[in-house]
């Protein structure tokens, strides 16, 4: 099912119009930033979390009307989209970017957005049937700034790792920081079980500020499961006992390969249940 209309700074047009100036800013220079989100049954799920990360990072990007784009907002403006697309589930993101002219340095700092929807048949998160084969993408690695923890417009490393993994017939990469600690993934942010222990690279370590991944650490802290924020020699990935990616579209994914190493997905699953009925 594709989708019939976008919302476009408040108004609602149809998915194929075109819609962006040669001039927008996000298309030009990458100046703005994104939340993926999902709809179940109808709801934008952790609406709350999405509009904390995504003020926090307008904040950062010195843009101006942050505080508009709120819980409520995102909320009114996702179910408003699902209906008019006829659609209750789905991945939703909305890009928020400088709508100024000027050439590298802007003339202004007002910002402006477009929300669109992907729907989907299933609702709730499913764990995937096939385990992902996964690699390290070595030949660019990701700066450590006071950016790197949003999800930015300007995506160029996570495309040559898409590139990477086309090339190399891989489901998803692990991408590195620049001090060669595991980072996250294209789409994801990282966790690793290993010695009866789950770990996270720590936000200090350059991933996004992932709302599936602060689901995920709440979620092992009420069940008593050990788990650490730290940082993470790649090297651990050949003694893991299970390895599995989350992202707030997809929930979680297990991991079954990395070179001719082989994972389990026991964890995997009892936290996508447990998933499942928060939603």
């Amino acid at each position: 099912m594709m989708p019939l209309f976008v919302n476009f700074n408040g108004q609602l047009l149809a998915a194929d119009s075109a819609i962006l100036p040669l001039n927008n800013r996000a298309f030009r220079y990458g100046d703005g930033l994104f939340e993926s989100m999902r709809l179940i049954n109808g709801q934008l799920k952790f609406a709350d979390m999405h509009a904390e990360r995504l003020q926090n990072g307008m904040k950062v990007l010195k843009l101006e009307g942050y505080s508009l784009l709120d819980t409520w907002f995102l909320k009114e403006k996702a179910e408003e989209l699902a209906t008019w697309n006829k659609a209750k589930n789905g991945r939703l993101r909305l890009t928020v970017y400088r709508d100024a002219g000027g050439l590298y340095t802007p003339d202004d700092n007002k910002s402006g957005w477009c929300l669109e929807l992907v729907p989907e048949e299933t609702s709730g998160y499913r764990l995937n049937q096939k385990g992902l084969i996964m690699d390290v993408y070595t030949e660019l690695t990701k700066p450590v700034n006071f950016l790197s923890n949003y999800k930015t417009c300007n995506a160029l490393p996570y495309v040559m790792a898409g590139l990477y993994k086309n090339q190399h017939k891989l489901d998803e990469v692990f991408i590195l920081n620049q001090q060669g600690f595991l980072c996250e993934t294209i789409s994801s942010n990282v966790f690793v079980w290993y010695n009866e222990h789950l770990y996270t690279p720590a936000l200090s370590e350059g991933c996004v500020a992932g709302i599936m991944r602060k689901k995920i650490i709440d979620l092992c802290i009420s069940l008593e499961i050990p788990v650490t924020e730290a940082q993470i020699n790649p090297d651990i990935l050949h003694q893991a006992d299970e390895v599995f990616i989350t992202n707030a579209t997809r929930g979680i994914q297990w991991v079954i390969g990395y070179g001719i190493k082989r994972y389990f997905n026991g964890l995997s699953k009892t936290l996508i249940d447990e998933l499942n009925k928060l939603v």
